[in-house]
Formats: structure tokens, C-alpha cells, sequence
């Protein structure tokens, strides 16, 4: 399925025309994929605000009034009784969800993450998209960010300030953060 959408996608800005100083500005011509990576936001709006973030509003400031190509949404399922209810709410929005369960291993360890997923997506659409939106603070994004812009694709950060490393905020375009207006972006 995933290779059938993408297949059907057009190619990138440069290839319908516009420079490179086109892509350096915001505009509506814009093709959009925002690619969420959902753990790391949830753990950084509950260890610092104990609150839960709002992704239509996460996916609007995200998209900002251009076109949407793509959302997806990286989630990990931990078989809390409510997750169902998120991962259909993420639907609602907009978002294609992945899901990834949670694995335990024999020491009792558990671990589930979707940086190699997110970005392979990311590499995938960097043809057929002007800018890529990661929603992630995990400095391990920042190779991804190089190498998305060497593809001639704008890169923006979107994720909380105090908890989005160093290496990812230098790495990007542009970076929103969320602590700036957390009554938007917090339920």
C-alpha cells in the first residue's frame, strides 16, 4: 500500500520549476509530509507539563496553509486500555498511524521505537515532497535532516524547545517550538 500512494505522488519542487530560493520561504505551492514521532512528544509533554498534546493542532501548525501530502503518525502500542481510542483519533485527524508493539526482552527490558521507520518514510517521500515536517526532538534525526536537504527538501522541526536536541534544531530549516504556545498545542 505504501509503495502504491507514493508511486502515485509527484515529484519534488525541483523538478516542476521552482529554485532553491523558492524553498527557503513558506508558501501555499508547497507540498507537505509531517511525520510524527509520537513517543517522543508524549513523554516530553508529560514530563514537563503533565499534559497530553493536541495533534490537530500539532498537524495544523505543521501543515501551516500548505498542501498535505502525507501524515503519519509513529506509535507505539503498549496495551493500555485507551490506546484503541487514540489510534482511531489519530485517523480522525488526518494521520496514518504505524504501530509498532512494544517487545520485552528476557532480562524483563522492554523497548519499541520507530527512528529507522520514520526515517525510511522520510527518505521515501523526499522525491515527491518540498518539505518534511518531523515532529520529534530525538537528536538521532539530525543525519536524517543532512541528508534530506542534500535531496533539496526543506526540513522543519516541530517539538518542544527544552526537550529537542541541539543537533536537531542546527540540522533544520526551520524549528517551531512548542513550549512557546503550549496552551495551542497541550490538552
Amino acid at each position: 500500500m505504501f509503495a502504491g500512494v507514493v508511486g502515485q505522488l509527484e515529484p519534488n519542487a525541483f523538478d516542476a520549476g521552482l529554485s532553491k530560493l523558492d524553498m527557503d520561504e513558506i508558501h501555499p505551492r508547497q507540498r507537505i509530509a509531517v511525520l510524527v514521532d509520537s513517543q517522543n512528544l508524549y513523554h516530553s509533554a508529560q514530563s514537563m507539563y503533565t499534559h497530553n498534546i493536541d495533534y490537530a493542532e500539532l498537524l495544523e501548525a505543521a501543515v501551516n496553509d500548505r498542501e498535505l501530502t502525507r501524515a503519519i503518525a509513529y506509535v507505539i502500542r503498549a496495551d493500555a486500555p485507551e490506546e484503541e481510542r487514540f489510534f482511531e483519533a489519530l485517523s480522525d485527524i488526518g494521520f496514518e498511524t504505524r504501530i509498532k508493539d512494544i517487545r520485552t526482552f528476557p532480562d524483563g527490558s522492554k523497548k519499541a521505537d520507530w527512528d529507522v521507520g520514520m526515517s525510511l518514510d522520510a527518505v521515501t517521500l523526499a522525491n515527491h515532497v518540498d518539505t518534511i515536517a518531523l515532529c520529534t526532538g530525538d537528536g538521532d534525526f539530525a543525519r536524517l535532516c543532512g541528508h534530506l536537504k542534500h535531496e533539496g527538501v526543506r526540513v522543519e522541526i516541530v517539538s518542544f524547545g527544552e526537550s529537542t536536541a541541539d543537533d536537531l534544531r542546527a540540522a533544520a530549516d526551520a524549528f517551531t517550538d512548542m513550549s512557546d504556545d503550549t496552551d495551542r498545542f497541550l490538552l
